[in-house]
């Protein structure tokens, strides 16, 4: 664990335990902007931010503020607690391996049988293990490898032979396949080995391990949380995987973890802050409360975001982002091909950096450029210094994803004065409303026809581009979200876990139910 700055001074009003997973500080992109502002924003609170990541990282990208202390839960990397040597066998000693062996084994048969009161009950019991030693030794044990194929191939011909065809499938496993979830069950369980910091209110930016930590903060601490979500976590593991080479067996037990994990966090959590409406629909099915549901819109500062003087000469499509398989450049490739054959003048230019292990679909969608005869045409032009800049380059502002949260990309340019061409994807059908284009998802052909439409009618784009910056200062400003989660914090603060005795307060008390606050 590793700590990038100093003891904030006293004084704050609230105690924040902040859980983020793979974004900030450690990495650029839209949520750890968001995250950003709320640091920054709230200065009068303090944040101390559990950061999950792959590996250890060894610089912030993005610099903190003196209200945030920031810790390290690393997944990969030397395990956790191999320090306390000590600790750990007088744990041994105790039995401590059996325990975590039968909790791990509890685990298992949760998700063999997608039973999600088991699974974090499970998780609960390895968590309080978690604080008297590593799980590893356990964990990464030849006893636990064969826990795990016997257990999960019992489980597997149970289920076929019920013959029951409502089941989600389970495969048999191999031993490699056995193999591979003990590792990755072993790293992704990691997180309950950490100390949890002390706050009055927790915070997962969103579900999946960030939640995980909030769970064993809410455990280890009696720290209540909320939820926010900007895309669905576990939609975004269904796309991930639909692309991933990996053994059937394997990916089944992979995204039922994941299933599971984010359904116990949408349980726990004292508020669920989606951040569009679209996104309620997947939190109810994975059971949320719909009564702690509310949404709160992603902001930005229209200050910094002036409606753009004047538009390029010549038509021109940008792009802002990740270069990211769930942004689908590809079919925005594919689609510019079809508008240079209406508008040989017309040009694309991507701005945004390419995240590590993503390197191979940036040379993908530069092959796909390539092959159509693109280059020169299509630009990468990598990250810009002033985003602004970005969106002055083009005259329209395109948004091809699959999967979407509220991105930051489609207002700012917006309040630009931009008009965007956006999929149907979360919540940008709510963000552009009448302001811009939307289409399907990988529907080159029809992406292609919006773009085409705006950039040959001048009188159009100022309309839509006028309307766009009138939505943005109605709907989407920072003051709007910073002010949702000051409001929304302590009412959090006053929750309690179901069977928690020793918590005043009610979950929803009176007249700070969160359908009230905003």
């Amino acid at each position: 664990m590793t700590a990038f700055s100093p003891a904030p001074p006293s004084g704050f009003r609230t105690r924040v335990a902040l859980y983020t997973e793979g974004t900030y500080p450690q990495a650029h992109g839209g949520v750890s902007v968001w995250v950003d502002q709320l640091v920054r924003g709230l200065g009068d609170h303090q944040f101390a931010l559990q950061a999950i990541s792959g590996l250890p990282f060894t610089r912030t990208a993005l610099e903190v503020p003196g209200n945030v202390q920031v810790e390290q839960v690393p997944l990969w990397g030397p395990p956790p607690g191999s320090a306390g040597g000590q600790r750990w066998r007088q744990a041994r000693q105790r039995s401590f391996e059996g325990e975590v062996l039968a909790a791990y084994e509890a685990l298992l048969s949760a998700l063999c049988r997608l039973d999600v009161s088991a699974f974090a009950g499970a998780l609960r019991r390895l968590s309080d293990l978690g604080q008297r030693g590593s799980l590893t030794p356990a964990l990464d044990s030849a006893r636990a490898a064969q826990l795990t194929l016997n257990l999960w191939d019992r489980e597997a011909r149970a289920l076929a032979a019920r013959r029951d065809r409502l089941s989600p499938r389970l495969p048999r496993p191999t031993v490699a396949e056995a193999l591979d979830v003990q590792i990755w069950l072993e790293h992704a369980l990691r997180p309950l080995s950490s100390v949890p910091p002390e706050a009055d209110v927790g915070h997962a930016v969103s579900n999946g391990f960030a939640a995980l930590l909030a769970l064993h903060g809410r455990w280890q601490r009696g720290t209540p949380f909320v939820l926010t979500e900007h895309g669905i976590y576990l939609r975004e593991r269904y796309i991930e995987f639909r692309r991933a080479g990996h053994a059937p067996g394997y990916k089944t037990m992979l995204l039922r973890f994941y299933r599971l994990l984010c359904s116990a966090a949408y349980q726990d959590a004292a508020l669920v802050l989606p951040g569009s409406h679209y996104n309620r629909r997947w939190e109810e099915r994975l059971g949320a409360d719909p009564d702690k549901i509310q949404c709160v819109y992603n902001g930005i500062d229209p200050s910094i975001f002036p409606p753009a003087e004047s538009e390029p000469a010549e038509p021109v499509v940008s792009w802002v982002g990740r270069v990211d398989p769930l942004k689908d450049l590809e079919t925005l490739i594919r689609a510019f091909d079809l508008v240079r054959r209406r508008r040989p003048d017309a040009r694309l230019r991507l701005f945004g950096g390419t995240p590590a292990g993503n390197e191979g679909y940036e040379q993908h969608c530069r092959q796909v450029a390539r092959g159509l005869n693109l280059d020169g045409i299509v630009s990468f032009e990598g990250r810009v210094d002033d985003i602004t800049d970005a969106y002055r380059a083009g005259q329209v502002v395109a948004l091809t994803s699959v999967s979407e949260g509220f991105p930051y990309t489609v207002i700012e340019a917006m309040a630009m004065g931009r008009p965007p061409v956006a999929t149907r994807v979360g919540g940008v059908p709510e963000a552009v409303g009448d302001a811009g284009l939307i289409v399907r998802p990988r529907d080159a052909l029809g992406v292609a026809n919006a773009l085409t439409k705006l950039l040959g009618d001048a009188p159009l784009r100022r309309q839509l581009g006028q309307a766009a910056r009138a939505r943005v200062m109605d709907l989407f400003t920072l003051d709007g979200c910073l002010d949702a989660y000051r409001r929304a914090y302590p009412v959090a603060r006053a929750a309690r876990l179901p069977g928690d005795t020793d918590l005043p307060g009610n979950l929803l008390p009176g007249n700070l139910a969160p359908r009230n606050l905003w």
